[in-house]
């Protein structure tokens, strides 16, 4: 079920969401620590977009890291910003982290840095 825009972009930024201005808006969550996250979303300038359709609230959902149903619970407020940002406590990787935009679980980062490990001593063992 379509949105109208104004709720969906009031909802944003009542759950933590920073708007900023571009050939978009876009909002960047910001967590309760006042770091901002690689979770971004936006929506269209189009004034003849007064709401926002299904399939783009699918997309909206899919980079805010969570399904549909979940999506329209946060911005219609059932879901709150705490509960929000504990859903997403392993995705959640901050600018200061030295994370690009690609979501990481610390998990990913560790068996990047093994398996670096790991052939560094397989190349030694070869040079051995």
């Amino acid at each position: 079920m379509p949105r109208k825009k104004s709720k969906v972009e009031t909802g944003l930024k009542a759950k933590g969401f920073e708007q900023s201005e571009g050939d978009h808006h876009f909002f960047v969550y910001v967590t309760t620590e006042g770091k901002k996250t690689a979770i971004r979303t936006k929506t269209s300038h189009t004034p003849k977009m007064k709401e926002i359709p299904d399939n783009l609230l699918g997309q909206m959902a899919k980079q805010c890291k969570l399904n549909k149903q979940g999506f329209l619970n946060l911005i219609d407020c059932p879901l709150s910003r705490e509960k929000y940002e504990a859903s997403l406590s392993n995705l959640i990787k901050t600018k200061e982290d030295g994370l690009d935009n690609k979501s990481q679980s610390p998990k990913d980062i560790n068996t990047k840095t093994e398996t670096k490990s790991r052939k560094k001593r397989k190349r030694k063992d070869k040079e051995s």
